[in-house]
């Protein structure tokens, strides 16, 4: 059960919440972790990720974590002085067109709204990124060699900038860190090309270099580093503030090339091959389900294991042209278990079953970053789905 272990935790840090000793804190600045870890652009079109209710500019009392923004878990948050709920599910999902209480959606933003607690939800655009919702099921399976299963597309840019010889390298390093250059494992990978560029200056400017309307020429480097678009305004932000020139000549390319780092779902290879059989006790107990859906056990050896954390049905194609041995996911539709036509072995853990680590993965992030600061693991149970066994 998610956050049994809480109360040891942080029994000794909850009463730092309301200490004169703290910080002050704002919301936002917790929100900027969540967001630069993983952005908000790359939520889905459906989805309602984001700040649903509070302000960001709210002094943060404290920070509690769940998978679900359920009524219990705000008045968990509400007794613990918790003035922000990090969900990963979205409580408004769908639009709403009244808040009378009719229903728990309603009842709890009314809730959040009455006792000033923001709700933030980090939902599709944590599910896209290589460290996110599916890393942690990775780990519980112990995969190596993971990548992500379907990537996404002309999320990346390249920007190429003309500047003096002797400049150069000043330049790059600012790029650098401002999130330029990343590829995979690798960072501040980088093209550069000798050239000459020639220029004349009009009246009232100010050259780097030459003289006032007589045209110059200057010995130059054109540098080409990539990036995902949304780091673009602060990589050029650091452009124009380190570049020598008045006016500074650059070109931005939009590129087709696939983003390994971001997309659904996500593959690797178990260390040694096991029998379908293990794999299946193996999901029982790392997941702590007393029910797997599964088709017809295939009598093979398995090692590719694709997954998708949540609703996954969409990527069965993909983990079937990846040539995985099995597909993990939940909430399978009766006939997409034809789909899989005995190409691979497909497994329904549950949704909550599947998603459960988030709250450890989101947990362990804002710990990093707030080490003094009052970040709790709701006690709430939010799975509203039981199983009976006789």
């Amino acid at each position: 059960m998610i956050g049994v272990d809480w109360y040891s935790s942080f029994h000794s840090i909850i009463s730092l919440t309301l200490s004169d000793k703290m910080p002050a804190m704002k919301i936002e600045d917790i929100l900027k972790v969540l967001e630069n870890f993983a952005s908000p652009s790359l939520q889905e079109d459906y989805d309602n990720a984001g700040l649903i209710t509070g302000n960001s500019q709210w002094e943060c009392t404290g920070v509690l974590v769940s998978l679900d923004a359920t009524e219990r878990v705000l008045e968990e948050a509400a007794q613990q002085k918790c003035n922000l709920v990090i969900s990963h599910h979205p409580i408004i999902f769908k639009g709403l067109k009244k808040i009378n209480g009719n229903n728990y959606v309603e009842r709890t933003v009314i809730y959040a709204i009455k006792n000033d607690i923001a709700v933030y939800a980090i939902h599709t655009n944590l599910d896209n990124i290589l460290e996110g919702v599916n890393e942690r099921i990775a780990a519980q399976l112990g995969l190596i060699r993971t990548r992500i299963l379907k990537p996404k597309s002309s999320l990346l840019r390249k920007l190429a900038v003309f500047v003096p010889g002797d400049q150069h390298e000043q330049l790059l390093e600012e790029l650098f860190l401002a999130g330029a250059g990343n590829i995979g494992k690798y960072r501040e990978c980088s093209f550069r090309l000798e050239g000459i560029g020639s220029f004349t200056p009009g009246d009232g400017s100010k050259p780097y270099s030459g003289e006032i309307n007589k045209r110059s020429i200057e010995n130059e480097v054109k540098i080409e580093v990539i990036y995902p678009y949304w780091k673009e305004s602060q990589i050029l932000s650091a452009m124009f503030k380190n570049h020598p020139y008045e006016e500074v000549a650059h070109d931005i390319y939009i590129l087709q090339n696939s983003y390994q780092e971001t997309g659904s779902g996500l593959i690797g290879e178990l260390k040694t091959s096991i029998s379908e059989n293990e794999l299946l006790s193996l999901l029982q107990v790392r997941f702590g389900t007393s029910c797997i859906k599964h088709t017809k056990l295939r009598g093979k050896m398995v090692k590719n294991i694709a997954l998708c954390g949540g609703a996954g049905s969409s990527l069965l194609a993909n983990a079937i042209n990846l040539k995985a041995d099995v597909y993990i996911t939940s909430d399978l539709k009766y006939h997409e278990y034809f789909d899989a036509d005995s190409r691979l072995l497909l497994a329904d853990i549950g949704h909550y079953e599947s998603e459960q680590f988030t709250v450890d993965l989101l947990f362990d992030l804002l710990r990093q970053k707030f080490l003094n600061f009052a970040v709790l693991k709701t006690s709430v149970q939010t799975n509203p789905v039981y199983y009976f066994t006789s």
